[in-house]
């Protein structure tokens, strides 16, 4: 009997060792990976895969025939490889074929997922596309290049929704609601007045800030006749185009060809690309693709357990960790690379450790430092993240190149934005001056400005007042022209309005 428990307890430990699954005693304790090639390598004679996945006990690859529909054709093991990664090559020509990834955790498999790296997709983003980028490419890409920008001081913002912009049943345009609409010269409404990139040029804008247009969850790319709406704060794939915005969802490179086409088309026109980032959250956090590799590490957690929510949607990404920092940083530049895009806003930007935003800065000066930076200085709730390491308004001298939102010019001009009936500066009111000053001086160090007086924040927070975007309105709450029609004075006239 004893010889017997021996021979068990031995057997344990020679399993454990062939099984080689290393234990980690808290998520600083994960490899890093360095290398450059993670998710999929393609070329026509391979495709090597490559996914860190640290704490699996095996790791799959699916093969598919197409990106929605069917069962596998083949389904391959991975091998454990450097740094926490699995790696697998497949020596054929696979263009045309679609992948995923599955990894077991202890006896347990997760759900498939096609990796956080994917830079293509089927239908909805279930399954990665295998293509050959260099087919995505418009004719002239090679030549396209980011219109002249003298200062960071010229810039004009522009926000607009990828849909909104064209889907008006008046608004004269052929690809309503499409990356192409942005293609489209000469088109005007029913009252004769320009629209799309002709209206854009007449507006004297220097960029237009799109709302979220990577691949986000909540609108179904086979149903697209249904009219559903959403901003696009759910992100899914963060390095694909969202399909919805493209001619043909089912068509991998559709989405990816009519994005560029877009954006040469705006730099033609003279007008420059940011793209609206929102690296904060995902749609879903125990069935997002970055928890469906590494659980838990990607995220922050409460002391208790709970996933933390700064973002107000259900979880928070943990920028601070290696390898969610290499992924955002690697993010950011493959847009400012393969799809040649001019600036980047980051929505909730406070939920961001100010070590990985000045990363991100520093890798896209490498490109072209004219490539603009900003983002919302604020989160949408507390935060396990130390509030000294947060990229907020008040950490902003500590973001050099790094642009923060000014809510204290846009409250004291339009009024308060949780009261739609509380005016502001323009709406005849009293008191609010010294924000109104405070926001010309770019949030700066000036003689003329009593600090003790501003609305929120009570002293200069910007190295320089390139530092600052000043605006009255976005798409949160209420535009200007809603807004002063609540907050106006009873007795004034529309002209008065306007």
């Amino acid at each position: 009997m004893k010889a017997n428990y021996i021979f068990m307890s031995l057997m344990v430990v020679l399993l454990s060792a062939c099984n080689n699954v290393p234990k980690y005693a808290s998520y600083d304790e994960y490899p890093v990976y360095e290398g450059n090639d993670l998710e999929l390598q393609y070329s026509p004679q391979s495709s090597k895969f490559r996914v860190w996945a640290p704490t699996a006990t095996a790791v799959k690859l699916l093969l598919y025939d197409n990106g929605a529909d069917g069962a596998a054709y083949e389904t391959v093991d991975m091998k454990r490889s450097d740094n926490g990664t699995w790696k697998k090559e497949i020596k054929e020509n696979l263009k045309g074929k679609f992948y995923t990834f599955q990894v077991r955790i202890g006896e347990k498999w997760l759900d498939e997922t096609p990796g956080m790296w994917v830079k293509a997709t089927g239908v909805n983003g279930k399954r990665a596309a295998i293509i050959d980028m260099d087919e995505t490419n418009p004719d002239n890409w090679e030549n396209d290049v980011r219109p002249a920008l003298k200062n960071a001081t010229d810039i004009i913002l522009y926000e607009v929704h990828v849909r909104d912009f064209s889907v008006s049943p008046n608004s004269g345009m052929k690809n309503k609601g499409k990356f192409l609409a942005f293609t489209e010269h000469g088109t005007k409404n029913t009252m004769g007045e320009a629209t799309g990139i002709d209206h854009l040029k007449e507006l004297g804008v220097t960029h237009v800030h799109l709302l979220p247009s990577f691949d986000y969850a909540s609108i179904d790319e086979t149903k697209l006749n249904e009219n559903k709406y959403n901003w696009g704060y759910d992100p899914l794939n963060f390095n694909v185009p969202e399909g919805g915005y493209s001619t043909n969802p089912h068509d991998p490179t559709s989405r990816i060809r009519e994005f560029k086409q877009m954006v040469q088309a705006l730099h033609n026109s003279g007008i420059r690309v940011v793209m609206d980032v929102v690296y904060n959250h995902t749609f879903t956090g125990e069935k997002s693709h970055l928890n469906l590799l590494a659980p838990g590490y990607f995220y922050r957690m409460n002391a208790d357990s709970t996933w933390s929510n700064a973002s107000g949607c259900g979880n928070e990404t943990a920028s601070e960790r290696p390898m969610m920092r290499k992924f955002i940083v690697e993010s950011v530049v493959y847009w400012a690379t393969e799809y040649h895009v001019d600036g980047f806003r980051f929505d909730l930007m406070g939920i961001h450790d100010i070590e990985t935003m000045n990363e991100i800065r520093a890798a896209l000066d490498k490109i072209d430092p004219s490539i603009f930076m900003y983002g919302e200085g604020w989160t949408a709730s507390g935060s396990p993240l130390a509030e000294e390491k947060r990229a907020v308004k008040k950490n902003a001298k500590l973001l050099e190149g790094i642009a923060v939102f000014s809510d204290d010019i846009r409250d004291a001009l339009k009024g308060s934005w949780m009261h739609a009936e509380i005016p502001g500066f323009v709406s005849g009111i009293d008191s609010l001056e010294e924000s109104v000053k405070f926001g010309v001086v770019g949030a700066t160090e000036h003689r003329q400005v009593d600090y003790s007086k501003l609305i929120y924040s009570k002293e200069p927070y910007v190295n320089n007042p390139t530092q600052i975007i000043n605006y009255v309105s976005c798409h949160d709450d209420m535009c200007l022209v809603d807004k002063l029609k609540e907050a106006k004075p009873a007795d004034a006239t529309d002209d008065e309005l306007i």
